[in-house]
């Protein structure tokens, strides 16, 4: 009996002791322009993508795309992959026409036992298409989204992104909006905890601004505790953290100097 308290014990503190990861929802295209028509991959899951720790994702609830105000259903052409053991979904979709596209997912609220709630990240990437730059700042009408006020294309690395945070499609004021860099293959190392997850909050509008050091993708999750929903677990209510996120690409930035 005791040999038990002891090992929950030591537990516990371990669990203390080690720095929490940030959690991202992930909608990721091979790239957020095209020239032509044609088919477009896309990568949905849910990470830690600075860090590059995986987690498994069910299948989302519901998973989109929008265009001129119009929104396609492309939860049923969702197909399962494993990437590093870890479930993530990915799925095609044929553009058309010129056009700025919106893809989404709303995915099942995922139980983090370290922080004790659930978690439910409404995420969202835009591909721009035939150079149409026209539809970027629709809102979808996610429960929490951030709503684009700079072009999230187009983008160099060292350009400034802005964007607005709706809660139930108002501005959310001081809320905390959390940046990570996706770090495909873990080329680099953060020098300490504190630079993995960086951190920015809104103004009275809900607007925040961050600039994008180096090229790459860049995913912002603004976070909201949600004051009217619980959800159960082992029978008891637990808090349900709200997440909006959107990922943008920013290409290296070009040189100045002559040849280049």
């Amino acid at each position: 009996m005791f040999g038990r308290i002891v090992m929950a014990v030591l537990s516990l503190c371990l669990l203390l002791a080690t720095p929490a990861l940030a959690h991202f929802g992930m909608v990721i295209p091979e790239s957020n322009l095209m020239a032509r028509p044609g088919v477009i991959n896309l990568d949905f899951r849910f990470w830690h993508p600075m860090e590059g720790q995986g987690m498994n994702m069910v299948k989302p609830k519901e998973a989109g795309v929008m265009a001129k105000g119009k929104k396609t259903d492309l939860l049923p052409a969702l197909k399962e992959k494993k990437v590093e053991g870890f479930t993530t979904w990915q799925t095609q979709y044929r553009v058309k026409s010129p056009g700025d596209y919106i893809f989404y997912m709303t995915p099942q609220p995922y139980w983090e036992p370290s922080e004790d709630c659930f978690i439910i990240h409404y995420t969202k990437t835009v591909v721009d298409a035939l150079e149409a730059e026209e539809g970027w700042d629709a809102p979808v009408g996610l429960p929490m989204e951030i709503v684009p006020l700079s072009k999230p294309f187009g983008v160099y690395a060292g350009n400034n992104f802005c964007g607005q945070v709706l809660y139930k499609g108002k501005p959310l004021a001081g809320g905390e909006v959390e940046v990570e860099f996706y770090n495909v293959g873990g080329k680099l190392k953060a020098p300490a905890g504190a630079y993995v997850t960086q951190l920015v909050k809104t103004d009275a509008n809900g607007v925040f601004n961050w600039s994008i050091p180096w090229p790459g993708w860049w995913g912002f999750a603004a976070l909201h505790t949600a004051e009217d929903y619980k959800i159960k677990h082992q029978g008891k209510d637990k808090d349900v953290e709200l997440g909006g996120v959107i990922w943008i690409y920013a290409h290296p930035a070009l040189s100045s100097e002559k040849g280049n």
